[in-house]
This record gives C-alpha cells, sequence and structure tokens, in this order.
C-alpha cells in the first residue's frame, strides 16, 4: 500500500484520551452506557443547549434512529440532496421510504432550498439537509417550508459540530440532527456519532430504541424494578472505551477548532491568488454561517483539471482525495427514477472537487509544502 508523507487525515490524541480509556479498562466497565458516555451527553447537552444527546456507534446508526423515532413508512417521501453519503439515504430506505432528490447550490454546496417546494408532496415526510463541509444550509428558509407542510426536519450534521446559522448551533434546528465522530471529523473516537433531540416528546422512546426496544434505560435509573421488551429497537451503544477517547476529545474542543481555524485561513489566504489565475474556486462561506472548520476543497476547472490535480500532489508524495459521486448517478439510486442530468449542480461539482490534507495536527512545513505544490500547478 502506498505510504505518502502527508496523508489526508491523520489522527492524534488532543488531551487526556489515553488517561480515559485507561480509566474505563481499570473500572472493570467497558459496555455502553457507563460514566463516560454520561459525560460525552452532559458535555454535548451543555455546550449546545440541547435536551437530550445519545451516543450511537456511528452517525449512521442516529439517521437510523431518527427515522424509526418518526415511523417512516413504505409509501413515505423523504427529501435528500443527491451530492451527500449514502447513509443519509440508506436510514429511511431500510423503513421503506422513497427516497427524493434534489440538486445542491453552487455556491456551498449545500441543498438547494428553493427546490423544494416543487419536490414536495402528499407523501412527504422528512427533509433530511446536510450541511456540506461544515456550512450551514439555508436552515431559516428550510424550517419555513417544513412548518408549512408539517414536515420533520432531519439534519445530517455529520461534517457540521461546532458550526453555525445566524448564531444559532448547526444541529439544534431540525426535530433531529446526526452527528459524526469517524476518524476523519474534527472530534473524532475512531468510529461513533450522537443523536441530537430537539423535541423533549421523543426522548423517552429514544431511550427504549437505542437499548434494543427496551426500557433498560428506566431500570438502572432506578424507576422500574424489571425491564423487558416494550418496542422496536436495536443497539446503538458506544462501548465505554470509544465515549472515554471521546471525552478526551470533546474537552479539548476549543483547541482542536483553533487549530482547524488556522489550518483553514493558511489554505485560504495561500491559495486565493493562485486560484483566481487558475479559474479554480475556493470554499464559499456566506456571512450568516459560522463554519465548523471541518475540510478545505477546491473545485477545478474541470474534470480533467481536477485528476491533474491529484496526479500532482501524488507526485510529491501528497494524498489528495475527490467526494461524492451523486447518489442519483449511482446504482442503487436509479431505483427512484432519477436519471442523469436530472440535478446538474450535483454532477457537475462531483467531477471538478478535490479535498486538501486537513488534520488537527497538520504540521505548518507540511501545509506549506501542500500549497507550494498546488501553486506550481498551471492548467
Amino acid at each position: 500500500m502506498l505510504q505518502y508523507q502527508i496523508p489526508f487525515n491523520r489522527v492524534s490524541a488532543q488531551g487526556k484520551e489515553a488517561e480515559y480509556v485507561a480509566q474505563a479498562v481499570a473500572s472493570g466497565y467497558i459496555a455502553g452506557d457507563g460514566p463516560f458516555t454520561a459525560r460525552c451527553h452532559d458535555l454535548l447537552q451543555r455546550r449546545f443547549g440541547v435536551p437530550r444527546v445519545l451516543l450511537t456507534t456511528s452517525c449512521t446508526h442516529a439517521l437510523e434512529l431518527a427515522a424509526l423515532l418518526l415511523d417512516v413508512s413504505p409509501g413515505d417521501e423523504v427529501i435528500v440532496p443527491s451530492f451527500t453519503f449514502s447513509s443519509t439515504a440508506n436510514a429511511f430506505v431500510l423503513r421503506g421510504a422513497r427516497i427524493v432528490f434534489a440538486d445542491i447550490r453552487p455556491d456551498t454546496l449545500n441543498i438547494d432550498e428553493r427546490s423544494l417546494e416543487h419536490l414536495i408532496t402528499p407523501r412527504t415526510r422528512v427533509i433530511a439537509p446536510v450541511h456540506y463541509a461544515g456550512v450551514a444550509c439555508a436552515m431559516g428558509e428550510i424550517m419555513t417550508v417544513a412548518r408549512r407542510h408539517n414536515l420533520h426536519v432531519v439534519e445530517d450534521n455529520a461534517q457540521g459540530l461546532f458550526g453555525a446559522y445566524k448564531d444559532k448551533p448547526l444541529g439544534t434546528f431540525g426535530t433531529f440532527a446526526a452527528h459524526s465522530f469517524h476518524e476523519t471529523k474534527n472530534v473524532t473516537c475512531g468510529e461513533g456519532g450522537a443523536l441530537f433531540i430537539n423535541d423533549p416528546s421523543f426522548v423517552e422512546r429514544a431511550e427504549v430504541l437505542r437499548e434494543k426496544g427496551t426500557n433498560r434505560s428506566k431500570f438502572f435509573r432506578g424507576q422500574i424494578d424489571k425491564y423487558t421488551w416494550v418496542d422496536l429497537g436495536s443497539s446503538y451503544l458506544p462501548s465505554e472505551l470509544v465515549a472515554a477517547f471521546l471525552v478526551g476529545q470533546l474537552e479539548a474542543a476549543d483547541l482542536i477548532q483553533a487549530k482547524r481555524r488556522r489550518i483553514w485561513g493558511e489554505y485560504s489566504t495561500g491559495l486565493s491568488e493562485w486560484a483566481a489565475e487558475n479559474g479554480v474556486r475556493l470554499p464559499v462561506v456566506p456571512a450568516e454561517c459560522a463554519q465548523s472548520f471541518h475540510m478545505f476543497y477546491l473545485v477545478l476547472p474541470s474534470l480533467e483539471a481536477r485528476q491533474a490535480v491529484i496526479t500532482h500532489l501524488k507526485e510529491a508524495s501528497i494524498l489528495s482525495v475527490f467526494h461524492y459521486l451523486p447518489l442519483h448517478l449511482s446504482q442503487m439510486g436509479q431505483r427512484f427514477n432519477a436519471h442523469p442530468g436530472d440535478f446538474p449542480v450535483a454532477e457537475d461539482v462531483s467531477d471538478r472537487l478535490v479535498r486538501l490534507p486537513f488534520f488537527n495536527d497538520l504540521h505548518t512545513d507540511e501545509q506549506c509544502r501542500v500549497i507550494d505544490r498546488l501553486r506550481q500547478f498551471r492548467w
């Protein structure tokens, strides 16, 4: 396997992760919903003002839990941007829903809120916006449309933790929001996620569904003398080892965000002149959005230029990567009556976008190498 001197991603501890994992092991309890899970819940609830947060094994599982809580059923329709990861759609397809794809805006690459009214039918139940690169969707307009049609909003905020829209944190707009702690995210535990429950009426059932459909959480709190199977459910609990590592990361969140803000700024400053000279577009962050500094990407003039940039960086042992193939073009996506050409912005951007190395401990000299190498590229 080719090893790059500068990888696309590299995980690093930022605080007391190792110490906390050792404490979890020494405690003799490493199953889910122990003291470190409780600390994660508390840290996230206090920081974002969310009524209830539940850790899950992945963002995918958080989305699936949201679909279960909303009783999404065969015949229901869910609006999803085509330019996203398969999990955004899969969570609802597993419940029998029909996915209705939407195109994206050419500036932020988020779902085009202007298209929503035309996509809604009497069968629509959910709008699932994705905050691409941690830059907010137009949540004011999206929530207005959702309220007008009595729809639920489930935010896929896998990339947007610590981002905001008009000073309101991402993940706090919809009925639910799903978050990711995958190793490529700002704050990580390798694999992991969380469901933000913004409507308190869903909290009790969410605990049941997350605990294999049992009322085990009530039992552990001493509210009942035994627990039993009471609803649908699955096993969505991460272990205490995962939660312990995550506590260390969450406690260091401000340090992590400061590092990522600097890295993002260095890319923006260092590449702006080169980008203008070569027809390359840098990320767009509208004034009303406070981004999460999750990634830095380039939109090249053409597919050929994008591939040439990837090769140019690879020859210097620097790994850069493209991103999503639009879901409506995929084998699975075409089952939902979607065709090439239906969503031209997503198709165009997918061919031309490349992501640069971006991780918490990207050293200044490493980033300078990436920037200098890109400046040598001409198209």
